[in-house]
């Protein structure tokens, strides 16, 4: 149910739209092209199943773990939007 101006749906269009970029930028983010067999960072080999699995990796699963957790850290978004979540 739109009000004002709007037509009925313009909100789940919205909604539809931010996570259709939301898909794409996360896209965007994954490694393409050929895999690295030493890790850019550390210059440790890169396990095959790792190449494999993810095509276009350039970097070992220990600093692919720190890069995550400094983003990760660095994001601090509260999500659920409680003031309770904001306490713990």
């Amino acid at each position: 149910m739109a009000g004002g101006w709007s037509r009925d749906g313009a909100v789940q269009d919205q909604i539809d739209a931010s996570v259709d970029d939301a898909i794409q930028q996360a896209r965007s983010r994954l490694p393409q092209g050929e895999s690295l067999t030493h890790c850019e960072e550390c210059d440790t080999e890169i396990p095959e199943g790792r190449r494999k699995a993810i095509p276009g990796v350039y970097l070992c699963v220990k600093c692919q773990q720190e890069i995550d957790n400094e983003n990760k850290a660095a994001s601090m978004f509260n999500r659920r939007g409680s003031k309770d979540s904001q306490l713990r």
